[in-house]
């Protein structure tokens, strides 16, 4: 992880969300490096349509979860998601809009950035 990461933009990386606290380091931001193998990068302000999607998928992102520091998320809030899981939702219609200034560069290693400016 570099606190010096680029965007999807070129320019550095903004905070994605402090509340709920987001990041696959739970830093607010969508910092990636090697460990993160599901490469949590894309910066979305998730909705209803997107989170039903996502358990239909197996990932439950509405139930809380203390024990990892997790309080469930709501239409609104904003979310460093996997990239492929955002793809996913994409291809389906139902992918939540994008914040560009947050989604780290290593987003485009699976989806392009029209992709991503179509739902910006």
């Amino acid at each position: 992880m570099t606190s010096e990461a680029c965007n999807v933009l070129g320019t550095a990386l903004v905070p994605c969300s402090y509340d709920p606290l987001t990041g696959y380091y739970r830093d607010g931001c969508c910092h990636t490096d090697a460990h993160d193998q599901g490469s949590h990068v894309v910066c979305a302000k998730v909705t209803q349509a997107f989170l039903d999607f996502s358990l239909q998928r197996g990932n439950d992102l509405i139930t809380p979860r203390p024990e990892h520091r997790f309080a469930g998320l709501q239409a609104g809030d904003r979310w460093c998601l996997c990239a492929r899981r955002w793809l996913e939702a994409f291809e389906a219609g139902v992918a939540p809009p994008v914040v560009l200034a947050s989604t780290h560069a290593k987003a485009l290693e699976f989806v392009t950035l029209e992709q991503l400016q179509s739902c910006a």
